[in-house]
């Protein structure tokens, strides 16, 4: 059967990948068409679009860029016509896929989507939308299907798929990994500023100016996929930070305590333990729009899934070096992690158990063969 399978950014290149690997588990003879990324691509099928060249980030940076948008989603229809799937499995990256699913439903093709838009944390009235161009939708957060049926949607939870992307790595062992790039024995604070450009421009500096008030600590910027050393180089400068580029999980299980781009990465940090102060900055138009439209208590996984804070929040105009040097002091306190670690733990418990990614493949060929 075929699968056009459409994805967008490093978290959604991740997922899909191991829901294509799934879904040639499933149907040997599967012929899957996508737009993603380069671990989709290590899968096989055809990649149609790389996610780099679409990623833009807020509400502003869309605007300015709205022609190529709608060129991209012009052509995506085209070739979704040409390719004529069985199914199309729309992950994440709400603002394209939806446009693109309206579309699809309307010519009649099978539409699927895992991993809900946060349609929870602002504009509900996409559910609307949702309910009339998505066949089936597959979450992965626990508190989703609650949210879905308050508008008599059925949805599937199917568990976080970073459970298993975690646990199916090859362990890295961390005499080697030091030695590898060059690392002393200092405890290691990891620095994810993201992978677009825009939000590492505005948070790196700050995250790389603590660096001479934690000497006992070494300091690492886990880079993207996406981006250049050289676009790093001149934001770091001259401070005494290591660069690892494409290794975060690696770098994480070596950790001692890391500062976060708010998004994916800061569950991931979770789910390997590591204690963690989460940012977000973005460009101050976007950032006027966004506070007027989400509605959410936190603006991180891990608090919103636990519904507190078991990490701490620096945003906009919070994320100060002053306040991060003060929130890094406080989670390298033995008791202060102590907490951390027993809530990490309890979130996990919440997420559900392995499989996500086969449970979907599984439902989703299912659903083809009783066609």
């Amino acid at each position: 059967m075929k699968y056009y399978i459409i994805a967008g950014e490093a978290s959604g290149d991740l997922h899909g990948s191991n829901l294509m690997k799934a879904l040639y588990r499933e149907d040997t003879t599967a012929d899957i068409r996508f737009w993603g990324g380069d671990l989709m691509q290590e899968v096989g099928g055809t990649l149609v679009s790389h996610y780099k060249e679409r990623a833009f980030m807020g509400f502003f940076e869309v605007l300015k860029n709205l022609s190529k948008v709608l060129g991209f989603i012009k052509f995506c229809k085209k070739d979704i016509a040409n390719f004529n799937p069985d199914v199309i499995i729309f992950i994440d990256n709400s603002g394209f896929n939806l446009r693109v699913a309206k579309w699809a439903k309307e010519k009649g093709f099978r539409t699927n989507y895992y991993i809900s838009p946060q349609v929870w944390a602002s504009r509900a009235s996409r559910v609307k939308d949702i309910k009339r161009d998505i066949d089936k939708m597959f979450v992965i957060l626990p508190f989703e299907k609650d949210f879905y049926k308050k508008y008599n949607y059925e949805v599937t939870f199917v568990g976080h798929p970073l459970i298993d992307a975690i646990a199916g790595r090859e362990q890295v062992l961390e005499s080697e990994f030091r030695k590898k790039y060059n690392l002393n024995n200092k405890p290691i604070v990891a620095l994810l500023p993201g992978s677009r450009k825009q939000e590492i421009t505005k948070m790196l500096s700050v995250m790389v100016s603590l660096v001479d008030d934690f000497s006992d600590f070494q300091f690492v910027v886990a880079g993207a996929p996406s981006q250049d050393l050289s676009f790093y180089q001149q934001i770091i400068g001259d401070k005494k930070v290591s660069f690892i580029n494409n290794k975060t999980y690696d770098l994480l299980s070596v950790s001692f305590a890391a500062v976060v781009a708010s998004g994916t990465a800061t569950l991931e940090t979770a789910l390997f333990k590591v204690p963690q102060v989460v940012c977000y900055k973005g460009g101050n138009i976007s950032y006027q729009i966004a506070k007027r439209i989400i509605t959410l208590k936190y603006i991180s996984l891990v608090n919103l899934i636990m519904d507190k804070e078991v990490v701490k929040e620096l945003i906009q105009n919070d994320f100060t070096k002053q306040n991060l040097k003060n929130e890094l002091t406080n989670i390298l306190d033995a008791t202060k992690r102590e907490t951390i670690f027993e809530e990490y733990y309890k979130l996990e418990q919440v997420l559900g158990g392995k499989g996500a990614s086969r449970k979907v493949a599984k439902q989703i060929v299912a659903d083809l063969k009783t066609e």
